[in-house]
């Protein structure tokens, strides 16, 4: 039996302090780790739906072309595969050849985009580049994030 004007032994355990102490740092570590792998969970199941997702690529034809003449080129929009691919829209901008804006056209049923272009150099410059860029077909598997094949113009 405890004496008078002291606490029995099961109060001191109850004013103990120091699982207070600690709690906060605790539950501040397990909302760290229960972030960390909620993210990592995240990816991964955002990363799943990019696994079916195909890169586009084109194929001008010709591939090199004139500077000075005004030129209509073909470009062809192709998957990973080579299969020609419809309905997506090519845009042909001026890299380190000139163009007097922005050309686009849209792929027909065999895969082809007809652009006329008239691609210019500047002054001593002997050749250079018109890059292109695809918008795929909306609701489709398909992306363009890679540099596209380009069109040479060169100087007659």
């Amino acid at each position: 039996m405890p004496e008078a004007g002291t606490t029995p032994a099961v109060f001191d355990t109850l004013d103990d302090e120091r699982a207070i102490e600690g709690l906060p740092i605790r539950l501040v570590i397990a909302l760290v780790v229960g972030v960390a792998s909620l993210s990592v969970m995240m990816n991964m199941v955002s990363g799943i739906s990019a696994i079916g997702v195909s890169e586009l690529d084109v194929q001008p034809e010709p591939e090199v072309v004139t500077h000075g003449e005004i030129d209509e080129v073909s470009v062809t929009v192709v998957g990973p595969d080579g299969d020609r691919i419809a309905g997506a829209t090519v845009v042909a901008r001026g890299d380190s050849a000139m163009l007097d804006g922005v050309a686009t056209a849209t792929t027909d049923a065999d895969g082809v985009a007809t652009l006329d272009i008239d691609p210019s150099l500047g002054q001593n410059q002997a050749d250079g580049t018109v890059s292109f860029e695809v918008k795929p077909p909306a609701n489709s598997e398909y992306v363009d994030r890679r540099e596209n094949t380009v069109l040479l113009v060169t100087r007659s």
